[in-house]
Formats: structure tokens, C-alpha cells, sequence
């Protein structure tokens, strides 16, 4: 299906805010307004943007540890993003969660996480549960090149081609699990090649053009949603920042800047506004005023937020009472 304009405008919308939302985060941090570390998508957008966007509302995902532009792609609210982060009572987890736990169930994300690869099986059990309430629901898994490596990522690809599980895994192949090279970490070149293994389809795609992944995208949703069951993409990107926010000022370094720069030359937030402008398709520079002041309003609603009063600290931790079971205290 061909796309028109508002949707190529949309995509740009899209990564321009996912940027600039790590870029504001990062000053943020640097500020001590956010405790703590988070892991930049900067390098990343056209991943999430080209798949969310094949996705409808009711569709699932679950994401990362690096998992603010998967959010942001899946329609979140950047206010209560930010929120969040800053540790506010109006951010998505009551500010409780932080960066790597955002989730918003009424969009159908069902979490970042901070564990490796484990959103793979949460997956699959969001597919099973609309399989066998005969919904065409699909879930979507996001996980890293390292977690290629993980046990339970393999088990949940196995899984969901035994059962035919309605799911799209994911990988975003950036090259770097931390700090160590894939080429340490895997003998083979396209992890897509292992799909095979499991009796599904493995596509390798180019992770910086967002109309590939929109279209490999595409493909694998409407191949989960008609029953023919789980695929794999493998993403091949970059992130031009370092694993966390804290990497840069401990002086860590295991990249060339050879290696970044050639990797910069197809940063999709350049790229991809550039060939919009020579279609004609719209002005990118309305997009990212649109965006700027968006993310005014998000670190300003953040900011004027109240923290959690001091005897609610224990709210939510544990569940009072089952579905269909008497309410019960602790």
C-alpha cells in the first residue's frame, strides 16, 4: 500500500521527537533534574518509527532497557515520559519506574525492561492471550543484538513458531552489546540466519532507512495476523552515543571515531528530512518547531509536577486482590 503524504510527514514527526527527547533527557541528566543514568536511542529512530507505524492501536509491544523511542513510536505520552523520569507522581509508573520500566497498557505497551531479552516471552503470552480470545492482535518484541544471545529469547522464538504465535521479534542489531563488538559475540554475519532454526522467516533490514522497516515492518505484521505465525528482522543500526548517559564522562571508549562518523552519514534524522524536501513533501522545519515545542511543554509539565508523598511509598508493590477473588490485604 502506497503511502501518502501525511504518513511520510509522520515518520519524520516521529524521529524528530524521539531525538529530541534524548537529547533533552541527556541535558536533563547532566542538570541532576533526572537521577541516575539512561540508555540513548539516538542513532536508532527509524527502528521504531517504521515499525510502530505498521501497527494499530491495539497491536502490543515490549520493549528495553533502551526503550524511550519504542514508547514515543507507540503513541506515549511525552508529558508523563518525562514526568517519569524526573520521578513525578504524574509520570507513567507514579514515578516509581523510571527509564527502563515505562509502560502503558491502554496503548498497548506492555513495558520497557531493564532485563535482557526478557520482553520476548511477555510477548508471546500477549500474543497467546489475543490468539485464544480469537482476536488478530499481534505483538511486536524489541531486544538488542546481545540478546540474540539470551536463552529466553531463543526459547520464546521457538515457542511462538510451535505454536504459531502471532509475533514480530525485533532485533536491533546496533552492533554493540555494551561494549563488546557482534563480531565477538556471533560466528555468523546476519543474525536473521537463524530464524531458520526455528522454522520461521529472518530478514535482515537496513535499521537507518525507515520506509525499509516500515515495509519489512509491514510484511511481518500482516504475516502474524493472518496466522502464518512469527518472523524475525534483524535491524541493522547504530547508536552514535554511548550504552548510557554516564559513558561519555567515565571516559569509556571501544569505538572509532572513523566508525561513528561513516555511521553518521546516514543518520535518518538528516537523511530522511532531506529527501522529503527534495519530493516536495512538506517542511521539515515546521516539524521540528512542532517538536520543540512539544517537548517545552513536556519538560515544563515534568518540572511543575509533585514528587510522591512520603506515605506512599509502598502503593502498588503489592497486588491486594486476584481477578474474581475476595479483596485481601498484606
Amino acid at each position: 500500500m502506497a503511502l501518502d503524504k501525511t504518513q511520510l510527514i509522520g515518520f519524520y514527526r516521529t524521529m524528530r521527537l524521539i531525538r529530541r527527547f534524548e537529547e533533552r533527557v541527556v541535558e536533563l541528566v547532566n542538570r541532576d533534574e533526572i537521577p541516575g543514568v539512561t540508555h540513548e536511542y539516538v542513532g536508532q529512530e527509524a527502528v521504531a518509527t517504521g515499525v510502530c507505524a505498521a501497527l494499530r492501536p491495539d497491536d502490543v509491544i515490549t520493549s528495553t532497557h533502551r526503550g524511550h523511542g519504542h514508547i514515543l513510536a507507540k503513541g506515549g505520552d511525552p508529558r508523563r515520559m518525562m514526568a517519569e523520569l524526573m520521578g513525578k507522581a504524574s509520570g507513567y509508573n507514579r514515578g516509581r519506574g523510571g527509564s527502563m520500566h515505562i509502560a502503558d497498557l491502554s496503548l498497548g505497551i506492555y513495558g520497557a525492561n531493564g532485563i535482557v531479552g526478557a520482553g520476548a516471552p511477555i510477548a508471546c503470552g500477549a500474543a497467546l492471550a489475543g490468539k485464544l480470545a480469537r482476536s488478530d492482535r499481534v505483538a511486536v518484541s524489541f531486544f538488542g543484538d546481545g540478546g540474540m544471545n539470551q536463552g529466553v529469547v531463543h526459547e520464546a522464538m521457538n515457542l511462538a513458531a510451535i505454536w504459531r504465535l502471532p509475533v514480530v521479534f525485533v532485533c536491533e542489531n546496533n552492533g554493540y552489546a555494551i561494549s563488546a563488538s557482534i563480531s565477538q559475540m556471533a560466528a555468523v554475519e546476519r543474525l536473521a540466519d537463524r530464524a531458520a532454526a526455528y522454522g520461521m522467516p529472518g530478514k535482515p533490514v537496513d535499521g537507518m532507512d525507515v520506509l525499509a522497516v516500515h515495509a519489512a515492518a509491514g510484511e511481518a505484521v500482516e504475516r502474524a495476523r493472518t496466522g502464518a505465525g512469527p518472523t524475525l528482522l534483524e535491524c541493522r543500526t547504530y547508536r552514535f552515543v554511548g550504552h548510557f548517559t554516564a559513558e561519555k564522562a567515565r571516559g569509556i571508549k571501544y569505538r572509532s571515531d572513523e566508525e561513528i562518523a561513516r555511521w553518521r552519514e546516514r543518520d535518518p534524522v538528516v537523511t530522511y528530512p532531506a529527501w522529503l524536501s527534495q519530493q516536495g513533501i512538506g517542511d521539515p522545519a515546521l516539524v521540528e518547531a512542532e517538536v520543540e515545542a512539544l517537548l517545552d511543554e513536556a519538560v515544563a509539565f515534568a518540572r511543575q509536577s509533585a514528587f510522591p508523598e512520603a506515605e506512599e511509598a509502598l502503593d502498588g508493590m503489592y497486588a491486594v486482590t486476584y481477578p474474581g477473588l475476595p479483596a485481601r490485604g498484606f
